[in-house]
């Protein structure tokens, strides 16, 4: 499809917010391609900057109500985040490739902004790799941030890299002066909890510094993702909570990659991922078009 001449926040913000009714078993009907911009106005967990258009929240209140009552299990590995502690160990495999594509050697030490951090899965495996200088890791539900820091508190050693904030992008300072900002801003599983995607990505964009990296990771809006997490996962295995999907959410990895693309950042890379019970996440090439999957553009250098 050619890029359209609307700015990429409205086109986002045109994609239908419901396409079918919330019946516990409704399948869902897909528009027509033509009715899906090719840009996103992303909604994030519970997110929000001093950026342009003040106004804009990312912050859902049912979508913080639905994680407060998730915080307790959030570090058990058989709990409701078990899915999410399995898919931690890929979270850096990709993030490792997409520094392994740049064209010149990788910082010795690497900043990260991690955006709907929950209860801190990512974020303390990422402080606690040698090559982290430091973690600021945001999330906007006050007990999901508290059981982070309950747990963090566990190793000390912890303090010296980590820290975490309860915020939203939106309320974070945006950085001021060119050089500054983040080597890797992660998003994992929090795009597809956003009313806005595209309004909360422009948020986040000005936090990757020139030669860094936004990560993210989301669901493309498929019959084969409907049926797998929300029929499957939450209805008939109950391995999810019911009500942690909202299928019209999901994002298209075409979608991500134009609105990036008319935004003037170049090189996107991807990364299909299947759960496959009994033996976790594995990768897949070309999944990406059907379920789960990885996303990531670097922002170019002056």
């Amino acid at each position: 499809m050619p890029p359209v001449s609307r700015s990429a926040a409205t086109q986002l913000r045109a994609i239908p917010k419901r396409i079918l009714p919330r019946t516990q078993l409704a399948i869902p009907r897909q528009a027509p391609t033509i009715l899906r911009p090719a840009h996103v106005v992303l909604p994030s967990r519970c997110h929000s900057t001093s950026n342009p258009n003040p106004s804009f929240s990312s912050v859902n209140p049912e979508e913080v109500s639905h994680f407060a009552e998730l915080a307790s299990e959030w570090w058990d590995p058989h709990g409701s985040s078990r899915l999410l502690h399995l898919m931690n160990p890929l979270r850096h495999d990709f993030i490792n490739a997409c520094l392994d594509s740049q064209p010149e050697p990788r910082n010795e030490t690497l900043s990260y902004l991690d955006i709907g951090c929950g209860g801190g899965i990512f974020a303390e495996s990422a402080a606690r790799l040698r090559s982290t200088r430091s973690v600021l890791a945001i999330d906007p539900t006050p007990s999901v941030l508290a059981v982070a820091k309950a747990h963090a508190r566990k190793d000390p050693g912890l303090s010296r890299k980590l820290e975490y904030r309860n915020s939203s992008i939106e309320q974070l300072e945006v950085p001021k002066r060119e050089g500054e900002g983040y080597d890797i801003v992660s998003v994992f599983e929090v795009i597809e909890h956003i009313d806005q995607p595209g309004a909360f990505l422009e948020k986040v964009q000005p936090f990757v510094k020139p030669g860094g990296w936004l990560v993210m990771s989301t669901i493309a809006r498929t019959w084969m993702s409907w049926l797998t997490t929300n029929l499957i996962a939450e209805d008939i295995l109950k391995i999810v909570p019911k009500g942690t999907h909202d299928w019209n959410k999901y994002l298209d990895e075409d979608e991500l990659r134009r609105f990036f693309m008319d935004k003037g950042w170049n090189s996107p890379r991807v990364m299909g991922v299947i759960y496959v019970p009994g033996f976790g996440w594995k990768q897949v090439r070309g999944s990406e078009k059907v379920g789960n999957y990885f996303f990531a553009v670097r922002r170019d250098l002056p």
